[in-house]
């Protein structure tokens, strides 16, 4: 069992479009990318997340997310310089708070509350992470996740599978002579909008949006806290040679929440899995085997990953 935290984005994403508020309060791919993030807290990040509560009709003291230090240190830098001291806007979970809150009008449910766990719309999170996952209620746990919504546990696999799902969805909706569900248009949707603006999920040098953008609308990568992440990567040559019929997601957590083994072991893996190719390497070789250096600046060692995938046995 694992506490998904922010890899769970892009299915509460979907949660919220599938009540009508994405559409209803216009809502555009770079504002459903943002509600997918984890964002630097850059301003780009901000002013899109005052936009998206201008276009709900919201204010920034209806979100329930509260302030914190940016993920990204140039930032950080210059909220000290400046003494400003952060707010909810400026929260790596801005977006799908702001989501949230257009969920919660669309479905005529009270907006100061739609934080909690019985809150209607959080209702609907829950149902689309059953469904999705293919569990009952009783093998999904609940926590509460660093940003104040609920946050799901689910068995590892089962994140790789929804991961799966979401590419799988992106492949689907290419295929215009195969007629697809909502729910499959939507997902496709959602791995198109982060494929699109990988900026926005993540910022300036983040992993996130490094991997995107190395992999040119390939595959979607999400951190979640802890050393969480979700993959989720379109049908290729690639994914075929290793016996999959179409998408493959993966999933994985470092069980004392290192973000940079995370970092490390994910490249280890898409390059064992023949995913990740030469070229690639340039932008993603810091990730994958970044130096590690004292504080004259010496390099002292250097992160190197020292496992090997094993084939899954066919026998059971």
């Amino acid at each position: 069992m694992t506490l998904i935290r922010s890899t769970a984005k892009p299915v509460q994403a979907l949660a919220v479009i599938e009540t009508g508020g994405f559409s209803q309060f216009k809502f555009d791919d770079a504002d459903l990318a943002l509600m997918c993030a984890s964002h630097s807290s850059e301003e780009q990040h901000i002013a899109r997340t005052v936009n998206m509560l201008a276009k709900v009709q919201a204010k920034e003291e209806d979100l329930r997310c509260g302030g914190h230090s940016a993920l990204s240190d140039s930032v950080n830098r210059g909220w000290i310089k400046r003494d400003y001291n952060p707010t909810a806007v400026c929260n790596n979970c801005s977006g799908k708070h702001v989501g949230m809150l257009a969920g919660a009008k669309a479905i005529g449910a009270d907006m100061a509350t739609y934080h909690l766990s019985t809150h209607p719309l959080q209702s609907r999170v829950k149902r689309v992470f059953r469904e999705l996952c293919a569990l009952e209620s009783e093998d999904v746990k609940w926590g509460i996740d660093g940003c104040n919504l609920p946050a799901p546990a689910i068995p590892l696999h089962c994140l790789g599978r929804l991961y799966a799902i979401i590419a799988a969805s992106a492949d689907h909706q290419m295929k215009t002579e195969v007629p697809t569900s909502a729910r499959t248009q939507e997902l496709g949707r959602i791995f198109h909008a982060m494929t699109q603006y990988p900026e926005l999920v993540g910022g300036d040098g983040r992993f996130c949006t490094v991997l995107m953008q190395a992999f040119h609308g390939r595959l979607i990568g999400k951190l979640g806290a802890d050393g969480c992440y979700g993959i989720g990567i379109r049908a290729s040559e690639q994914t075929a040679q290793l016996g999959a019929t179409g998408a493959v997601g993966i999933s994985l957590k470092i069980e004392d929440g290192n973000i940079a083994i995370l970092y490390s072991a994910i490249l280890e893996i898409l390059e064992q899995l023949g995913i990740r190719s030469p070229e690639m390497r340039k932008d993603l070789d810091a990730f994958h085997r970044p130096a590690i250096t004292n504080t004259a600046g010496v390099v002292t060692g250097q992160i190197t990953p020292a496992f090997k995938l094993q084939a899954p046995s066919l026998e059971h």
